[in-house]
């Protein structure tokens, strides 16, 4: 069995946990149910920011542990200040030693877009997103059908949510939908783990210049950001680049304003 089947076999049985240990009227009294949502597709938009999504990620099934003691209340109001477009908050436990305290703890300290990062596979989840303060989540189009993506992706608008769907394949592109938010381009393969950057190029070919593109994985330099929005892209996901550091923000402020210097070198090029 490959990793990401494992990881999706784990998550219907961890779901039905939840189900029983949290029902839905308890997800519903949440502080958060009701609260105004942060639109991650207009943050990804501003002119004033280069659309780094900045994540915490604490280990990984392809790296093992990254930053297993990281400080989300740290990290993530440095990511903020560092200049990130938004936060992304892995929740899954077993295979990435993400929490949903961690994302609660992160809308505790921020008011930016807040992406809850875990594989939904039931409408459960999604309600759960909205109670713990999430403003988008996740879909990834590999592990759901299409009938799936666009009921899913009703009930998180219902609900106030946005909807990034993830893509790894051309096939895959049909499952984007008018009504999705945010399209995904995901440079690692989820089977196998391996990266390869240049699957958001190939695809961002086929897209509409109206879709707002993210790549994630696999993104390293300023020029690979540069490279990236000369294709379209208005969001890059960011998380082992920055995590691997002792000071994540510290390396997401860094590699921000590189990106902002050589973005302004070409604003100037252009105007001589």
């Amino acid at each position: 069995m490959d990793i990401l089947n494992k990881i999706i076999e784990n998550k219907k049985k961890e779901v039905a946990e939840r189900k029983e240990l949290y029902p839905i009227k308890l997800l519903e009294s949440s502080i958060y149910f009701d609260s105004p949502t942060v639109s991650l597709k207009h943050y990804l938009q501003c002119k004033d920011r280069v659309g780094i999504i900045a994540e915490i990620k604490r280990k990984s099934p392809s790296k093992g542990n990254i930053n297993p003691y990281v400080d989300v209340e740290r990290t993530s109001i440095g990511y903020m200040q560092a200049g990130a477009s938004a936060l992304s908050i892995l929740t899954d436990n077993t295979f990435f030693g993400g929490t949903n305290n961690d994302l609660t703890t992160a809308r505790e300290y921020n008011y930016c877009p807040i992406l809850r990062k875990d594989f939904i596979v039931d409408e459960y989840q999604i309600i759960e997103a909205k109670s713990i303060g999430a403003d988008a989540i996740l879909l990834l189009a590999n592990v759901l059908t299409i009938e799936e993506c666009k009921a899913f992706t009703n009930l998180a608008h219902q609900l106030g949510l946005e909807v990034l769907l993830e893509t790894h394949t051309l096939n895959e592109l049909e499952y984007y939908l008018p009504e999705t938010d945010v399209l995904g381009i995901n440079n690692r393969d989820l089977k196998t783990f391996t990266v390869d950057i240049e699957r958001s190029l190939k695809l961002a070919s086929h897209l509409p210049d109206s879709v707002v593109k993210v790549s994630e994985s696999g993104i390293k330099t300023v020029d690979d950001i540069l490279l990236l929005k000369e294709n379209g892209f208005h969001g890059f996901l960011m998380g082992e680049q920055f995590m691997k550091h002792s000071k994540p923000e510290k390396a997401c402020y860094e590699l921000i304003s590189n990106v902002q210097h050589a973005l302004n070198l070409k604003t100037v090029s252009y105007e001589n």
